[in-house]
This record gives structure tokens, C-alpha cells and sequence, in this order.
């Protein structure tokens, strides 16, 4: 907490302003927070999931599990399951767990495992078996232990995003004295130092502020209209850029507590599980396939080629602006930038940037060398899980369609990328690898493991051989009983819901 006092105007609500407008109220309550949006602009929810970092973010304002998630028909979320990425037999699924304490028990073994197998001895390394979120997922379990379980389990949220982004209003305007205006803005003012003065709305109504945030999504109003910042496009590196969504019923007796990322023809369909219904959607690339098709390929995936369920279709603005802060202004959510939802890293990166802002001006200031080491930073981010879903694509060993084939062809890699790939496929330390580039923060050494491991990026079969008796591999029947007793401190979302 501070003595920062700033008038702070946010252009668009959605779950990215009213984020931003309870993260910026909490943090400097001297400052004046006015929120600005327009009711006849829709919100757009391309991906209902979260990471862990959104429990730190309710956490910190003081809002229990409890209150927020029944009413936005949440649920627990323990990782993402992958499904149909790889051809390679016996890894054409696996799953993505959330970091918890446990995996200190079981997480070295599995590298270990993974670097014996790169170099071509005959070993299990499948991610699954090594760890405990894996566990709760495929056992339906919420991951919320017992009182007398001592270790601290890393879990996210699957949700609605328009009713989080009402809740978030609600207790940004009821307990944080966040000002909600309603209103179209037609002008903004520049302030004649590259920055803006103020937000003209509709009924010659203006709106003056020493701060801005642009919250204004895709259209970028402030920043990328009005102030020109350019548009960085990952579109040479990530090819998807629209999507249909569906929603279909859900049993709530037996909620899967996992995001299920399925491949398709041209990209991917997500499976969100709400409390009510289960979100649906197909991610896919418009140069292999047109909106019509993917959405007949949708509702084939799911069965409703019969149903009149309506379907939404989106397009995708797939990257960054140069600058996020720019002058007096700071564009979040949509208006930053979009990378595909695959990962869930949508809300991670609003509340990273609007945490990394404050902090950045707390201790530098309007400086404008503050103002770059901070937007590089964030480029960094933003980079980093660029890459990060990028090689979900670059390492797929599907050739059905020239989709699949043309991503795991494609020489448009970072060289960090370049780099982590050429690593893993020499058999040296990825984990070194990981930390000399410093981008543990923004996908850990167990992710980039489980993501190559899960595909089966190693030698054939045919050219390993058995383990040297001098090789310390783990029985797995000892790792199999070790994540199946602390499963059993768990229980499902219902169970959880009645006592």
C-alpha cells in the first residue's frame, strides 16, 4: 500500500477492466478509479479458464473461493488434458498438471526419466504417472485436500467470464469506491505531450484523468487508434486466428476438473466445465478451413450436428503492441494483445501487467527509462508464451492435413525456441537451458518437460535399449503408490459444495 495519488480513467469493462479496477483500487485506495463502458458493447469470451495466479488475485482482494465461484458457476480447474496432438502410440494424450509441493518428490525423477529416455534408454517418461494433478483429474477430484494435508496444491478455475466480470464491477464499485460510468466514447483528447487528456462520450459528457488504461479490446481505442502504437503480429508463428464457440449441458454430479484441449482438422476445441453447462469452442486457422466448416466440424465433435444450439463465431487479433505504456496510458486485456487461449494465459498476463505497472511506478515513476525496462519486460512475457504455444504446434507428429503439416514444418522460431528444442533433442539439461535464458517465470521447467515428454518427442522404440543397472531410474510402482495415497486425501467439487 501507497500514498499514489492518481485520477485514473479505464476505458471497457469486461473481466480485464474490472480486474484492473479492483487491482489498481486495492493497491493505491488515495487514488480516484472511474471505469468507463459502453452497454451496447459485447464481451468477448473466448476462453472461460484461468492459471493458479488467479487465487493470489482474489486472494489479495479478500474475496473467498466460496463467495465469488458459485456465482459465476465455477469449478476447479487441476490442468489441461491434451488429446489427439501426437500420432505416436502411447502418447496421443497426456496431461498438463499445475505445480504443487508434492512434485518435489516425484518432479526429478521424471526429468531424469525424460533425459535417459532423449538419450535413448528403454525407460517410462510419460508425464501422467509423475504427478498428483494428473491424479485428481483422471479421479475427478477437486483439488482441495483435507485440513491434515501439509502441502500446498497449485490449482485454477474454469468460470464465466461475463458473470466474473459482474462480480468484479460489484465489489470494485460497492466496497472499493470505483466510480462506473456508462457511455460511448467518441473523442479522445490528446493531452499535446503524446499522451491523453481526456475521454469525450457521447452527450458532449468529457472524462479528465492524469492516468488511462485501455481496456477497450480489439479495437484498441487509446493505444493503437488514437496514440498509433503499432501491432506486433504472431501470425508467422501461431496461424489460428478465429473461433466458434457452443455451450452444452453438463452433469454437476461429475464435473471433470481439467480443461480438454482436443485436436481437430485446422487447430484445436476446447472443453471448459461450468457448474450449469460445459463450455465448447473450435480454434482454428482461416486458411485451411472457412467459419462454416469449422463450425460443421464442431458440431460433429460434439454431436449436435442436429441441434439448433447457436453457435458464436470470433476472429482473433493474434499478438502484441510494441508498447503497452505508452505516455500516460497502459493497455490491457485485449487492447495489448491476444495469444490463443490453449494455455489459459489471458487473465495471467492482465494481472501480471497491471501488478508489473504499479510496482514499476512505485519505484521509478512517469521516467521514461522506467517506462521502457517495463514494457520490455512485458514483451518478454508475452514472447515467452508465444514460444511456449508454439511448440505445442512445431512438435505435433500429425500428417492428416495440411494444417498439422505446415506447423510442423514451420522455421519460424524464435531463437529461444530454437534453442530449448535443440536441447531437448541432444539430450542435454533442459532445465539449465531454462534457467540461462531466465524463462522459468513464464513457463517452468515442468511445463516445457511435460509438453515435449507428452508428445513422445524421443528416439523410436526400436533404437533404445534397457537402462544401465547403474542408472538410478525409479520404480514406478513405488511413484504409482506414492500419488494414489495422497489422492485420497481429496474429494469432488459436490462433496466439497456440502460440507
Amino acid at each position: 500500500m501507497t500514498d499514489i495519488k492518481l485520477q485514473i480513467i479505464i476505458l471497457g469493462g469486461g473481466t480485464a477492466g474490472w480486474m484492473t479496477a479492483c487491482l489498481l483500487a486495492t493497491r493505491w485506495p488515495q487514488s480516484k478509479v472511474t471505469l468507463v463502458e459502453s452497454p451496447d458493447i459485447g464481451i468477448i469470451g473466448v476462453g472461460e479458464g484461468s492459471t493458479p495466479q488467479l487465487r493470489s488475485f482474489f486472494r489479495d482482494l479478500g474475496v473467498d473461493e466460496r463467495d465469488w465461484m458459485p456465482e459465476c458457476n465455477a469449478t476447479y480447474k487441476n490442468g489441461i488434458s491434451f488429446h489427439g496432438w501426437s500420432s505416436r502410440p502411447g502418447f496421443e494424450s497426456y496431461f498438463h498438471p499445475f505445480q504443487t509441493d508434492l512434485d518435489i518428490h516425484t518432479a526429478p525423477q521424471f526429468f531424469f526419466h525424460t533425459r535417459a529416455r532423449r538419450t535413448g534408454r528403454d525407460v517410462w517418461a510419460h508425464p501422467d504417472r509423475f504427478f498428483l494433478s494428473a491424479k485428481l483429474a483422471e479421479r475427478r477430484l477437486a483439488p482441495i485436500p483435507s485440513e491434515n494435508f501439509p502441502f500446498d496444491i497449485g490449482y485454477g478455475y474454469h468460470f464465466d467470464a461475463v458473470l466474473v466480470g459482474r462480480y468484479l464491477r460489484k465489489h470494485a464499485v460497492e466496497r472499493l469506491g470505483v466510480r462506473h460510468v456508462e457511455g460511448k466514447v467518441v473523442h479522445v483528447e490528446p493531452d499535446g505531450k503524446g499522451g491523453v487528456a481526456a475521454l469525450h462520450l457521447e452527450g458532449d459528457y468529457r472524462l479528465s484523468g492524469c492516468f488511462f488504461v485501455d481496456c477497450s479490446g480489439f479495437t484498441g481505442a487509446i493505444v493503437q487508434r488514437a496514440l498509433g502504437e503499432p501491432f506486433v503480429s504472431f501470425a508467422d508463428n501461431l496461424f489460428n486466428d478465429r473461433a466458434v464457440a457452443l455451450p452444452t449441458a453438463n452433469d454437476p454430479s461429475d464435473i471433470p476438473y481439467e480443461t480438454r484441449a482436443t485436436a481437430l482438422s485446422a487447430g484445436w476445441a476446447w472443453r471448459i466445465p461450468l457448474t450449469n453447462r460445459a463450455g465448447n469452442g473450435y480454434v482454428y486457422s482461416s486458411r485451411y478451413i472457412d467459419p462454416n466448416a469449422a463450425e460443421h466440424e464442431l458440431r460433429s465433435h460434439l454431436g449436435l450436428l442436429e441441434s439448433d444450439v447457436e453457435a458464436r463465431h470470433l476472429q482473433m487479433n493474434v499478438g502484441r503492441v510494441r508498447n503497452s505504456w505508452v505516455a500516460n496510458v497502459l493497455a490491457v486485456g485485449l487492447s495489448q494483445g491476444f495469444i490463443e487461449p490453449l494455455e489459459a494465459t489471458a487473465l495471467h498476463i492482465v494481472q501480471a501487467t497491471v501488478e508489473g505497472f504499479a510496482s514499476a511506478l512505485e519505484q521509478g515513476g512517469f521516467d521514461e527509462a522506467n517506462r521502457t525496462s517495463f514494457n520490455e519486460t512485458i514483451n518478454r512475457r508475452y514472447d515467452g508464451i508465444r514460444d511456449y504455444i508454439v511448440c505445442h504446434y512445431r512438435v505435433n507428429s500429425r500428417s492428416d492435413t495440411e494444417y498439422w503439416r505446415d506447423n510442423g514444418a514451420n522455421q519460424k522460431l524464435s531463437e529461444s525456441l530454437k534453442s530449448i528444442l535443440t536441447c531437448w533433442f541432444t539430450g542435454e539439461d533442459l532445465v539449465a537451458e531454462i534457467h540461462k535464458q531466465d524463462i522459468a517465470r513464464y513457463y517452468a521447467p515442468l511445463s516445457w518437460h511435460c509438453l515435449l515428454a507428452g508428445y513422445g518427442v524421443y528416439p523410436e522404440d526400436s533404437k533404445t535399449i534397457p537402462a544401465e543397472a547403474s542408472l538410478p531410474i525409479s520404480d514406478m510402482t513405488v511413484i504409482d503408490r506414492f500419488i494414489n495415497h495422497a489422492a485420497r486425501n481429496f474429494r469432488t467439487h459436490p462433496e466439497l459444495l456440502i460440507s
